[in-house]
Protein backbone atom coordinates (compact mmCIF):
# COMPACT_ATOMS: atom_id res chain seq x y z
CA UNK A 1 0.00 0.00 0.00
CA UNK A 2 2.97 2.16 0.45
CA UNK A 3 4.08 1.72 -2.87
CA UNK A 4 0.90 2.88 -3.89
CA UNK A 5 0.51 5.71 -1.88
CA UNK A 6 4.07 6.86 -3.27
CA UNK A 7 2.84 6.24 -6.98
CA UNK A 8 -0.30 8.50 -6.34
CA UNK A 9 1.92 11.21 -4.24
CA UNK A 10 4.38 11.48 -7.05
CA UNK A 11 1.70 11.42 -10.54
CA UNK A 12 -0.83 14.10 -8.68
CA UNK A 13 2.66 15.97 -8.04
CA UNK A 14 3.63 16.17 -11.74
CA UNK A 15 0.00 16.42 -13.19
CA UNK A 16 -1.71 18.68 -10.45
CA UNK A 17 1.31 20.73 -9.16
CA UNK A 18 2.93 21.09 -12.53
CA UNK A 19 -0.11 23.05 -13.98
CA UNK A 20 -0.20 25.31 -10.95
CA UNK A 21 3.45 26.80 -11.34
CA UNK A 22 2.81 26.63 -15.33
CA UNK A 23 -0.67 27.67 -15.93
CA UNK A 24 -0.17 31.63 -14.84
CA UNK A 25 3.06 31.78 -16.98
CA UNK A 26 1.28 30.66 -19.66
CA UNK A 27 -1.75 33.49 -18.60
CA UNK A 28 1.34 36.16 -18.64
CA UNK A 29 1.71 35.59 -22.06
CA UNK A 30 -1.95 35.64 -23.21
CA UNK A 31 -2.52 38.94 -21.08
CA UNK A 32 1.18 40.78 -23.12
CA UNK A 33 -1.00 39.38 -26.77
CA UNK A 34 -4.20 41.37 -24.99
CA UNK A 35 -5.88 37.59 -25.34
CA UNK A 36 -8.47 38.83 -22.07
CA UNK A 37 -10.48 35.82 -22.20
CA UNK A 38 -7.79 33.36 -22.72
CA UNK A 39 -6.68 34.82 -19.40
CA UNK A 40 -10.10 34.61 -17.39
CA UNK A 41 -9.60 30.22 -18.37
CA UNK A 42 -6.44 30.50 -17.06
CA UNK A 43 -7.40 31.75 -13.86
CA UNK A 44 -10.00 29.09 -13.58
CA UNK A 45 -7.97 26.21 -14.64
CA UNK A 46 -5.17 27.94 -12.13
CA UNK A 47 -7.84 27.86 -9.58
CA UNK A 48 -9.08 24.56 -10.55
CA UNK A 49 -5.15 22.88 -10.14
CA UNK A 50 -4.35 25.09 -6.84
CA UNK A 51 -6.98 23.66 -4.88
CA UNK A 52 -6.43 20.01 -6.65
CA UNK A 53 -2.99 20.01 -5.47
CA UNK A 54 -4.63 19.35 -1.87
CA UNK A 55 -4.65 15.78 -3.09
CA UNK A 56 -0.56 15.41 -3.36
CA UNK A 57 -0.83 17.00 0.42
CA UNK A 58 -3.05 14.24 1.48
CA UNK A 59 -1.30 10.91 -0.37
CA UNK A 60 1.86 12.65 0.95
CA UNK A 61 0.09 12.54 4.97
CA UNK A 62 -0.31 8.82 3.67
CA UNK A 63 3.12 8.07 2.71
CA UNK A 64 5.02 10.11 5.82
CA UNK A 65 2.35 7.92 8.11
CA UNK A 66 2.99 4.14 6.46
CA UNK A 67 6.75 5.12 6.44
CA UNK A 68 9.52 2.88 7.90
CA UNK A 69 9.92 3.58 11.54
CA UNK A 70 13.83 3.20 11.19
CA UNK A 71 13.77 6.31 9.42
CA UNK A 72 12.05 8.57 11.92
CA UNK A 73 9.82 10.50 10.14
CA UNK A 74 7.33 12.79 11.42
CA UNK A 75 5.47 15.91 10.66
CA UNK A 76 8.06 17.69 12.40
CA UNK A 77 10.91 16.20 10.58
CA UNK A 78 12.76 19.31 9.37
CA UNK A 79 12.50 18.56 5.55
CA UNK A 80 9.28 17.62 5.76
CA UNK A 81 7.98 20.65 8.06
CA UNK A 82 10.05 22.68 5.43
CA UNK A 83 7.87 21.34 2.71
CA UNK A 84 4.54 21.84 4.66
CA UNK A 85 5.50 25.42 5.04
CA UNK A 86 6.60 25.79 1.66
CA UNK A 87 3.63 24.49 -0.23
CA UNK A 88 0.72 26.11 1.72
CA UNK A 89 2.32 29.66 1.17
CA UNK A 90 2.68 28.59 -2.24
CA UNK A 91 -0.83 27.50 -2.27
CA UNK A 92 -1.91 30.87 -0.46
CA UNK A 93 0.02 33.18 -2.85
CA UNK A 94 -1.74 31.15 -5.74
CA UNK A 95 -5.23 31.65 -4.43
CA UNK A 96 -5.04 34.80 -2.89
CA UNK A 97 -2.90 36.84 -4.74
CA UNK A 98 -2.11 35.54 -8.31
CA UNK A 99 -6.08 33.56 -9.32
CA UNK A 100 -7.41 37.47 -8.04
CA UNK A 101 -4.74 39.28 -10.56
CA UNK A 102 -5.12 36.84 -13.20
CA UNK A 103 -9.00 37.04 -12.93
CA UNK A 104 -8.49 41.03 -12.65
CA UNK A 105 -6.45 41.09 -16.15
CA UNK A 106 -9.09 39.26 -17.64
CA UNK A 107 -11.50 41.49 -17.02
CA UNK A 108 -9.43 44.36 -18.30
CA UNK A 109 -9.21 45.92 -14.26
CA UNK A 110 -5.96 47.84 -13.35
CA UNK A 111 -4.81 46.00 -10.79
CA UNK A 112 -2.54 48.71 -9.18
CA UNK A 113 -4.61 51.45 -8.66
CA UNK A 114 -8.17 49.67 -8.72
CA UNK A 115 -9.24 51.61 -11.82
CA UNK A 116 -11.91 50.11 -14.06
CA UNK A 117 -10.14 51.06 -17.55
CA UNK A 118 -10.51 48.04 -19.61
CA UNK A 119 -8.52 47.10 -22.39
CA UNK A 120 -10.57 47.83 -25.84
CA UNK A 121 -12.19 44.65 -26.29
CA UNK A 122 -9.69 42.45 -25.05
CA UNK A 123 -7.25 43.75 -26.90
CA UNK A 124 -3.55 44.74 -26.69
CA UNK A 125 -2.52 47.51 -24.37
CA UNK A 126 -2.29 50.72 -26.11
CA UNK A 127 0.82 52.07 -27.57
CA UNK A 128 3.38 53.57 -25.04
CA UNK A 129 2.09 51.01 -22.24
CA UNK A 130 4.28 49.12 -20.48
CA UNK A 131 2.81 45.13 -21.70
CA UNK A 132 0.59 44.26 -19.20
CA UNK A 133 1.28 46.82 -16.52
CA UNK A 134 -2.18 48.02 -16.51
CA UNK A 135 -3.69 44.47 -16.48
CA UNK A 136 -1.60 43.75 -13.02
CA UNK A 137 1.11 41.57 -15.32
CA UNK A 138 3.86 42.58 -12.76
CA UNK A 139 2.39 41.21 -9.65
CA UNK A 140 0.93 37.90 -12.08
CA UNK A 141 4.43 37.64 -12.25
CA UNK A 142 6.24 38.17 -9.12
CA UNK A 143 3.90 36.42 -7.06
CA UNK A 144 3.93 33.62 -9.24
CA UNK A 145 7.53 33.10 -10.06
CA UNK A 146 7.83 32.95 -5.88
CA UNK A 147 5.11 30.26 -6.19
CA UNK A 148 6.99 28.11 -8.42
CA UNK A 149 10.68 28.75 -6.48
CA UNK A 150 8.41 27.77 -3.74
CA UNK A 151 7.16 24.16 -5.42
CA UNK A 152 10.89 23.97 -6.64
CA UNK A 153 12.35 23.88 -2.82
CA UNK A 154 9.75 21.39 -2.17
CA UNK A 155 10.95 19.09 -4.78
CA UNK A 156 14.64 19.57 -4.09
CA UNK A 157 13.38 18.66 0.00
CA UNK A 158 11.50 15.53 -1.15
CA UNK A 159 14.14 14.27 -3.15
CA UNK A 160 17.14 15.16 -1.31
CA UNK A 161 15.71 14.87 2.31
CA UNK A 162 18.40 16.15 4.26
Amino acid sequence: METVLNILHVVAAVFLIGPMAILPMTAMGMLRRGRNSDVAALAKSTNVFSLLSLLVVVFGFGVLGMSDPKYHLSITTGWVLISIVAYVVALALNLFIVVPAMRKAAAGVDVTSGAGAASAGGTALGAGEPAGARAGYPQIAASSGLVTLLLVLVVVLMVWKP
